[in-house]
C-alpha cells in the first residue's frame, strides 16, 4: 500500500502546486507546497496553519477479488488563523478557501501508481483510485478554525508489493 499512499500524496502535492502555488511551507529550510504527510515528519506539538496534514489510518484488505484490493483511509487535516493583515478576522474565508482547494486536489478521484523509491519514479500496471472527500464540522479553538476530511483510497496489490 506505500506505492499507493505516496502516489496519492504526489497527486494532490502536485495538483495543488497548479492550483495555489502560494500556498507553501518553510520546513527544514525548504519551501515546499503546502502538504505534507504526518508519519513522514517529524512529530508536530500543534500541526502548522494554512498546509494540508496527510493522516493515514485504517487499513482493508480485499482478498476475495481476482487481484488483492487495498483500502486505506487518509484524514486530511488543516488549519487557519486568518491572516494577520485582517487580525484573523478573515479566517472563516481562509477555510473556505482551504475546502475548495481541498475539493479540487481530489478530482479526478485516481492517479497512476508510481513506485517513488526508483530515481525518477517508475510506473506500475494499476491506478490509485479513491472516493468523494467527507468532511468532519469546523472546529473552533480560540482564534484558530480547522477542519479534516477523509478519503478512502483504494489500490490493487502488484506483485513484489
Amino acid at each position: 500500500m506505500q506505492n499507493a499512499k505516496d502516489s496519492f500524496y504526489m497527486a494532490l502535492r502536485t495538483r495543488l502546486t497548479a492550483i495555489n502555488p502560494e500556498r507553501t511551507i518553510l520546513l527544514r529550510g525548504a519551501v515546499r507546497p503546502g502538504i505534507l504527510v504526518e508519519e513522514a515528519e517529524a512529530p508536530f506539538s500543534q500541526f502548522p496553519n494554512d498546509v494540508f496534514v496527510l493522516r493515514w489510518l485504517s487499513l482493508a484488505v480485499d482478498m476475495d477479488l481476482a487481484t488483492t484490493m487495498a483500502g486505506e483511509q487518509c484524514e486530511i487535516v488543516y488549519q487557519t488563523c486568518g491572516t494577520q493583515s485582517f487580525g484573523g478576522l478573515d479566517r472563516g474565508r481562509a477555510l473556505s478557501a482551504m475546502d475548495e482547494e481541498l475539493m479540487a486536489m481530489i478530482q479526478p478521484f485516481y492517479t497512476p501508481k508510481l513506485n517513488y523509491t526508483t530515481t525518477p519514479p517508475s510506473a506500475m500496471l494499476t491506478q490509485v483510485f479513491w472516493d468523494e472527500a467527507i468532511f468532519s464540522p469546523v472546529v473552533t479553538q480560540r482564534d484558530r478554525l480547522s477542519r479534516s476530511a477523509t478519503v478512502l483510497v483504494y489500490s490493487y496489490q502488484e506483485q513484489g508489493e
